[in-house]
């Protein structure tokens, strides 16, 4: 089945060419709106219109996109659903699995547990990854049903309008009650998965809250991402001596309190690309975290 988007052309509004009002109203990017011209997708009232055309004041836009699929192998993997609507799907991701499919993980992915969820619900999308979370990172994890919301989220990311809060268990005690780590991120080489605080990284801002310390020597810290690079809060707080537990590649990896590194993708907010309104989307602690703060404590 389609998705339709529809809209009312504005007095204000009506010398503009249909391609520019797409743009403008619904901020459709340039290859979105190559697709649609393609297809012949847009309709003014109940005609295909042309993008170069123009509409009058009070005239309905019409934008249909297409039905996709995926093929991914469908797996029963445990999806915990925290948000769902026509558009946007968000889980509470659970450690142990990276999100798609790759050479060295081929199944037992999050993309495949959403396959399996999505045909049992008898839905049919392609399924698109919105952020990305490592494999043994927790919490909110956010899928686009449709390009549009994809590219509309990709929008507010790069102007700052997405909020990412993370929560984490780190090594060590902060001293600093709040900090700002603002260090450029680059591989540290080209065929390696890992990455460092370099002088020609890409600038990278990690903002920090403590939210409590441990007398055995550990800080349970909230995480406020201004940008998204790969690895950063592992990156930063290692850069600044405090490694998250559990984390093999940045810390020293011998940590018996929890097998993995202890970070969760605790909210992510944003506002709904089809109707503007600001979501909050809330993923509670796994319990491995939740068991080791009440260990520390």
């Amino acid at each position: 089945m389609d998705d339709r988007y529809q809209f009312i052309i504005r007095d204000e509004d009506k010398e503009l060419p249909i391609k520019e009002l797409l743009k403008r109203r619904l901020g459709i990017s340039s290859r979105l709106l190559r697709k649609l011209k393609e297809g012949d997708l847009v309709y003014l009232g109940d005609r295909k219109v042309r993008l170069y055309e123009k509409g009058k004041g009070g005239e309905q836009i019409t934008v249909l996109l297409p039905s996709e699929s995926s093929d991914f192998i469908p797996e029963d993997i445990p999806i915990e659903i925290i948000f769902e609507d026509s558009d946007l799907l968000a889980i509470n991701k659970q450690p142990g699995h990276v999100v798609h499919p790759t050479k060295g993980h081929p199944h037992n992915t999050i993309a495949n547990g959403l396959m399996k969820y999505m045909l049992d619900k008898g839905d049919s999308y392609k399924i698109r990854f919105i952020n990305r979370l490592d494999m043994d990172t927790t919490g909110v994890l956010l899928i686009g049903k449709n390009p549009y919301c994809q590219d509309a989220f990709t929008k507010q990311a790069s102007e700052g309008k997405v909020e990412k809060r993370y929560i984490a268990v780190v090594k060590g005690l902060v001293m600093q009650d709040r900090g700002t780590i603002d260090q450029p991120i680059a591989k540290l080489s080209e065929d390696s998965i890992k990455r460092a605080v370099l002088p020609d990284g890409y600038p990278s801002v990690t903002h920090y809250e403590v939210l409590e310390r441990f007398q055995s020597g550990y800080t349970l810290v909230r995480l406020l991402l201004k940008t998204g690079r790969t690895h950063q809060i592992r990156v930063h707080m290692s850069y600044i001596g405090h490694p998250l537990t559990g984390d093999a590649l940045y810390g020293d990896g011998s940590s018996d309190l929890i097998d993995r590194q202890a970070l969760h993708s605790e909210v992510l907010s944003f506002s709904h690309p089809l109707t503007g309104e600001r979501l909050s989307v809330y993923a509670p602690l796994p319990k491995d975290m939740r068991d080791l703060i009440s260990f520390l404590r």
